[in-house]
C-alpha cells in the first residue's frame, strides 16, 4: 500500500496522527456512458456547442423561460414535521426513544445519551454565551466527533450560528471563510491543534481572530452554566434563547475550487426537513447504528453522519478522520455498525484493507459527493456481499437531493428524488433527454454569503438553486448524473465530457487516480489534459483503447502528465485546481 502524504494544503490532515494514510491506489471503473453500453458515448457526451457555455451559478439568463422547462416532482412531504429547530429536532427524537439512549460513541470508546448530550450542549452553550452575542455567526474549527457536535448544538441552542471550517483548506480560505460570514470568533480545542499539527495554521489564525480552546472553556464552567445544564433538557424554553425554524442554523463553505469559498446559508428548517426527507425515502431501523467518519465542515458529514441519527433515535459512531481505514473498519465490526456514510474514494481504500468479518454487520453503505465507481461497487459486492446506495446532492441542498432505496437500487443511477423535491431542467443544447438541473424545495439553502459582500444572503431565484449538473431521468424516474456543465470540454465546436477521458484511463490503469481538465487551444478552442497517478502512461495507449472501443478520437487527450499523485480536498474529492496547475506546470 502506497503512502498518500499531504499534497498541499488542501489535502486532508489526520487529526489523530496514526493509522495509514489513503493510499493511492483507487479503484475507477470501465468506460461506460449511460445507457449506450461500453466505449460508446452518446449525446451526453460529446454533443454539438450550442453557444457559449453556462456557468454553475446561474448567471447568465436563460434564453426561454424557465416555468416551460421539463419538470419532476418528488413524492409529497408533509412539512410540519421539518418546523423545528435543530434542539427542538433532537428533544423530539429523545421523548421518543428515552433520553437514556446513546446517541454518540466517540473515538475514545467514550458513550453519550441524549441526557448528556443536552447538559453538555447547555453548559457549553451557556458559556460560550457569555464570550459572544446573540445571533454571531461563530467559526467552529474542530473534527468529527462529540466535541463538534456538542459544539454545534451549544451554538444553536444559546442563538449563535456555527460556520463550520475546513481545516485542510489552508489559511487562506479559512480567512475568506470567515471573512464571508463575518466570523471574528473561532472555537477549537487545544488538542486538535497539536495532534492535527496545525499550530501554523493556528498562528495564522490568531493574527485576525480571538481563539476559544474548549479546554479553557471547560474550566471556567460556572455554577450558572451548571444550572442551565441540569434545567435546559427539563425546561428547554425557558433556558434556550428562542428561534424561528426559518433562522439560520449553520453556515457551510464551498471548497473553494474555483476562488474564494462561498458560505451556504441553511436554516434550521433546511437541515431538519432533510434529516426526515432521508428517513422517509431510505428505511432507518431503530436498530440501527451508524458510522460516520466525514467531516462535520461538509454537508454529508453534518446532515447524513450527526443529524439524522440525532434526530432519529440511534447511535452515531463518530470517528475524526476518514483516512485510517484499518481503525475504521475494526471500529465498524466493533461498534456492530449497520449504515455507513462514506465517499467513493474512501469507500474503496476500506474495502482494500477490510479483514474478512469487517463489513458483516452492516446493511448498507450509502455514497455520496462523488460518484461510485463500478469498480468499488463490483468489489465491494464481491468481496463482502454489501450493498452500495448511491446518492446525489449539494450543500446548497443540506445536501439529499436523491439517493437509491434498498428495495430499488439501480447502479449507474442515483434513485430516485427524495419526497418533497421538486427539479426542472434547462435545455442544453445537444441534449434531447435531459438538461441543466435547477431543484427547490424545504431542504433548499436560504442563499450563498460571499466574502467580498459579508454576511449578506444571496437567496436563490424563486427558491430554485441551479446545480450546474447535466441530468436525465429514467422510465423509473431515477437521476442519472451526466456530469458538471464546466466539466465538458469545448472541441472543434463540439462538448466532450471529461468524465469518459477519466474512464479511459480508469480502464487502463485501474489501480491509480486520473484527473482530467481542459486547457486553452489556439487552434481547437480547448485541448484535454489528462494528469495521472500510473508512472508509464503513454497516450498511445489510450488511443488504441478508444478504437477498439468505438471511442471517438475527440475524447484522446492531447497530453497525458504522469505524477506521483493526484491531490485531493479534504472532503476526498479531487482537488482541479491544483490539477490545473499541474497540467500548466505550474507546481
Amino acid at each position: 500500500m502506497t503512502d498518500r502524504k499531504a499534497a498541499d494544503d488542501t489535502s486532508f490532515t489526520d487529526p489523530n496522527m496514526s493509522g495509514p494514510d489513503i493510499p493511492a491506489a483507487e479503484g475507477l471503473d470501465e468506460v461506460r456512458n449511460h445507457d449506450a453500453g461500453p466505449g460508446k458515448l452518446t449525446s451526453a457526451d460529446i454533443v454539438p456547442d450550442g453557444g457559449d457555455d453556462v456557468t454553475t451559478d446561474g448567471d447568465n439568463p436563460p434564453a426561454i423561460d424557465p416555468s416551460s422547462w421539463p419538470q419532476i416532482e418528488g413524492e409529497p412531504f408533509r412539512l410540519s414535521r421539518a418546523r423545528k429547530s435543530v434542539l427542538q429536532a433532537m428533544l423530539r427524537a429523545k421523548n421518543k426513544v428515552g433520553g437514556k439512549t446513546v446517541v454518540i460513541i466517540d473515538a475514545d470508546g467514550r458513550q453519550l445519551d441524549y441526557n448528556e448530550m443536552l447538559r453538555a450542549s447547555f453548559a457549553l452553550g451557556s458559556a460560550l454565551a457569555k464570550l459572544t452575542e446573540k445571533g454571531e455567526k461563530v467559526a467552529v474549527l474542530l473534527p468529527t466527533g462529540a466535541g463538534s457536535g456538542i459544539a454545534f448544538f451549544a451554538l444553536n441552542t444559546y442563538g449563535r450560528i456555527p460556520a463550520m471550517l475546513n481545516f485542510t483548506a489552508g489559511a487562506k480560505a479559512i480567512k475568506a471563510a470567515c471573512r464571508a460570514a463575518q466570523a471574528t470568533k473561532i472555537v477549537t480545542a487545544h488538542k486538535f491543534i497539536e495532534l492535527g499539527g496545525l499550530e501554523e495554521l493556528e498562528g495564522q489564525l490568531k493574527q485576525d481572530h480571538e481563539m476559544i480552546y474548549l479546554e479553557d472553556v471547560r474550566e471556567n464552567i460556572s455554577l450558572g452554566d451548571k444550572v442551565r445544564a441540569v434545567l435546559g433538557p427539563i425546561f428547554p424554553d425557558l433556558v434556550a434563547t428562542r428561534v424561528s425554524p426559518d433562522d439560520t442554523a449553520v453556515i457551510l463553505f464551498t471548497s473553494g475550487t474555483e476562488g474564494d469559498p462561498k458560505g451556504v446559508a441553511l436554516s434550521h428548517m433546511n437541515l431538519v426537513a432533510n434529516v426526515e426527507q432521508a428517513r422517509a425515502h431510505v428505511d432507518i431501523l431503530p436498530t440501527d447504528i451508524v458510522f460516520n467518519s466525514l467531516p462535520t465542515f461538509h454537508s454529508f458529514g453534518l446532515t447524513g453522519g450527526l443529524l439524522l441519527p440525532l434526530f432519529v433515535g440511534i447511535p452515531a459512531v463518530l470517528h475524526p478522520s476518514p483516512l485510517q481505514g484499518k481503525t475504521i473498519m475494526e471500529r465498524v465490526r466493533k461498534t456492530k455498525s449497520t449504515v455507513l456514510f462514506a465517499t467513493d474514494t474512501f469507500l474503496n481504500q476500506y474495502a482494500r484493507v477490510a479483514d474478512k468479518g469487517d463489513f458483516d454487520s452492516l446493511r448498507f453503505v450509502v455514497c455520496g459527493a462523488e460518484r461510485v465507481k463500478d469498480e468499488t461497487r463490483t468489489m465491494v459486492r464481491r468481496e463482502f456481499d454489501l450493498m452500495v446506495l448511491e446518492g446525489y446532492g449539494a450543500t446548497e441542498a443540506a445536501p439529499v437531493i436523491a439517493v437509491n432505496q434498498p428495495q430499488r437500487n439501480k447502479p449507474g443511477t442515483v434513485g430516485r428524488m427524495i419526497p418533497g423535491m421538486r427539479a426542472r431542467l434547462e435545455p442544453v443544447d445537444g441534449i434531447s433527454d435531459g438538461g441543466r438541473l435547477h431543484v427547490k424545495g424545504p431542504n433548499v439553502m436560504q442563499g450563498y454569503i460571499f466574502s467580498d459582500q459579508p454576511g449578506v444572503i444571496h437567496p436563490p431565484e424563486d427558491g430554485w438553486h441551479d446545480t450546474g449538473d447535466i441530468v436525465s431521468f429514467d422510465e423509473e424516474g431515477c437521476v442519472q448524473i451526466r456530469g458538471r456543465q464546466k466539466r465538458f470540454a469545448k472541441i472543434g465546436g463540439e462538448m466532450v465530457s471529461l468524465a469518459v477521458v477519466e474512464n479511459i484511463a480508469t480502464s487502463l490503469w485501474p489501480d491509480c487516480l486520473h484527473a482530467a481538465v481542459t486547457l486553452p487551444d489556439a487552434r481547437k478552442g480547448e485541448q484535454i489534459v489528462i494528469v495521472t497517478e500510473y508512472p508509464n502512461a503513454e497516450r498511445g495507449d489510450m488511443v488504441a483503447f478508444a478504437r477498439s472501443h468505438g471511442i471517438a478520437e475527440l475524447a484522446i487527450p492531447k497530453r497525458v502528465i504522469p505524477v506521483s499523485e493526484i491531490p485531493v480536498l479534504g472532503t476526498g474529492k479531487i482537488n482541479y485546481v491544483a490539477i490545473e496547475k499541474l497540467a500548466k506546470g505550474e507546481d
